[in-house]
């Protein structure tokens, strides 16, 4: 999906505390993320989210991408109750430990992660 390419105009400087929230997480944390390109805020909300994820070194084989058709089904929806697009799901050990969906008013990168201090899964 396009909408996953990092927002090359994200300044990781600006974002420190997301950054090491997602830095915290390394090796630990897996990130399941539904969208697709013809939804509006998944254009707008995910390359942010990516850019932070890239920032954070956070590794590919840590991060799953579903893409959903336009009735928002697909791969996992029914398994993870995915109704609003995009969704990101942050597990640890296969628990989920946070949850972004579309109708969050904070940017989904940092909605994350301030649910993973808040989860004290980092510590």
């Amino acid at each position: 999906m396009e909408s996953t390419v990092p927002n090359p105009e994200w300044d990781a400087s600006e974002h420190s505390e997301t950054i090491n929230a997602f830095e915290s997480g390394l090796g630990e944390l897996t990130y399941r993320v539904w969208g697709a390109d013809w939804c509006g805020d998944c254009r707008s909300r995910l390359p942010d989210f990516f850019a932070a994820l890239d920032a954070a070194g956070v590794e590919d084989e840590r991060i799953h991408v579903y893409e959903v058709d336009d009735e928002k089904i697909g791969e996992l929806t029914e398994e993870y109750d995915v109704t609003l697009i995009p969704t990101i799901v942050v597990e640890r050990a296969g628990e989920e430990i946070a949850r972004f969906e579309e109708q969050e008013e904070r940017p989904a990168a940092e909605y994350v992660a301030h649910e993973l201090f808040e989860s004290d899964a980092l510590a």
